[in-house]
């Protein structure tokens, strides 16, 4: 066959052959963008990176709430779904796992619907596998694991203890004989010996340096733009960090940068100090130690951030009266995620934008673990006032307590989703 000639005088016929061709090299260029995009973020969708801000207080952005990574297999968004009855749960009891505190042990104390075990996630359009504790522990095999942050950090990990039990049984060791203000470990360690496997806790509610200024009033000096060296001087000891923490930052606090009083929060007093929004001090805190864990010498690991779950008091707060009583989780349609919760967890997801970059600079990742969408439908699986025995309190003040999870219950599922990025991102 003989090739085309253009004939000079038909500028409409060529007109006619050359747009084609033109859209079709603009489709192959986008195909071939879509194609290397993909190859970069395989299975867990990360943020992506701009440029950080001088400030540790920057003014907020206008990035959506929601319009954030996710935690995703394939082209699965896992942390977007409903929660739908399981007949094969729970994975463990009050029974079969020794690490449940009694905090958060609600059949030891006797709540009074135990339907609350009996649900699991069902993400949109895929099925989330269920845990595997020897799948885990052989992916972590050689490795360590820290957990940083407040008393959810440490409810994350005794379900994940919980979830290993029908595998293994870690001894504790090593534990630091460091007391916190607070009257809390600043560490604690648990070893799987057959797997060489250490996972930590560190005690760390505001994952940076951090005074109490004023016990009588609960006030805190905040120095955010210092990470918590209590936990941050052993980032290169680790594998995997995961951070978490956002209740804390709620009570009285003065904001320092370079040592140097900023501004403050609402609840607390000192001159004229320039009060801030407390999510902007989360961003400011959360920037700072994921910095610390990108910029570290030595860390070529992976540091998994969690994002912000949310209390279901009702009919008052946690002093004036509030309680957490449903016994089913909501439908979707049934709730929409609080104003107060979206702007938290958009300022963690602001965080990990902006030291994403740097992190793979330097060889390490930092990953979403995406988990307030899934909890906020869980107003049933909180221990309410079976943390403890008729008449006690639970954890400092607590009597009826709806922001923690019982065990077995809902937070395991943040543990099902870790495993799938342990898988999606190997060492």
């Amino acid at each position: 066959m003989k090739p085309h000639k253009s004939n000079p005088s038909s500028p409409k016929r060529s007109a006619a052959i050359v747009t084609p061709i033109i859209l079709l090299l603009v489709l192959a260029l986008v195909c071939l963008y879509d194609m290397t995009f993909s190859s970069r973020y395989p299975d867990i969708e990360r943020v992506a990176s701009s440029t950080t801000s001088s400030s540790l207080l920057p003014s907020p952005t206008n990035s959506s709430s929601l319009a954030s990574p996710a935690t995703t297999v394939g082209s699965c968004d896992l942390a977007r779904g409903q929660w739908v009855p399981d007949d094969e749960a729970p994975y463990y009891t009050n029974l079969t796992c020794q690490f449940i505190d009694d905090h958060q042990n609600c059949m030891k104390f006797g709540k009074p619907s135990l339907e609350f075990m009996r649900w699991r996630w069902q993400p949109d359009g895929c099925d989330l596998p269920r845990f595997d504790a020897a799948r885990f522990l052989e992916a972590m095999k050689g490795k360590s694991m820290a957990f940083v942050g407040d008393s959810l950090a440490r409810n994350h990990l005794k379900s994940l203890l919980c979830l290993l039990s029908k595998e293994a049984q870690p001894v504790e060791v090593g534990t630091s004989s460091e007391i916190d203000v607070t009257g809390r470990a600043v560490r604690r360690d648990y070893h799987y010996g057959n797997h060489s496997f250490t996972i930590s806790l560190f005690w760390s509610p505001f994952l940076v340096k951090a005074n109490q200024s004023n016990a009588t009033l609960g006030q805190w000096d905040l120095h955010l733009d210092t990470p918590d060296s209590r936990w941050a001087a052993h980032i290169a000891d680790f594998d995997y960090i995961v951070l978490s923490g956002t209740n804390w930052f709620l009570r009285p606090s003065l904001y320092r940068e370079a040592g140097r009083l900023v501004a403050r929060n609402g609840a607390a007093t000192a001159g004229n100090l320039t009060e801030i929004p407390v999510p902007r001090a989360v961003r400011a805190a959360f920037r700072t130690a994921l910095g610390a864990i990108a910029a570290r010498e030595g860390f070529r690991g992976k540091a998994l951030m969690r994002t912000v779950t949310p209390a279901h008091f009702e009919n008052g707060e946690w002093n004036t009266g509030g309680d957490c009583v449903r016994t089913r989780p909501f439908r979707r349609d049934e709730r929409a995620l609080g104003a107060v919760e979206a702007e938290y967890r958009a300022a963690q997801v602001d965080a990990l934008r902006e030291t994403e970059a740097a992190a793979r600079r330097n060889g390490a990742e930092l990953l979403l673990l995406s988990i307030t969408e899934a909890m906020d439908l869980r107003p049933d699986g909180h221990p309410s006032r079976y943390g403890h025995p008729p008449g006690g309190s639970v954890e400092g003040s607590f009597v009826v307590d709806c922001l923690h999870w019982c065990l077995p219950g809902p937070i395991d599922l943040w543990s099902e989703l870790l495993l799938q990025l342990l898988i999606a991102h190997p060492s």
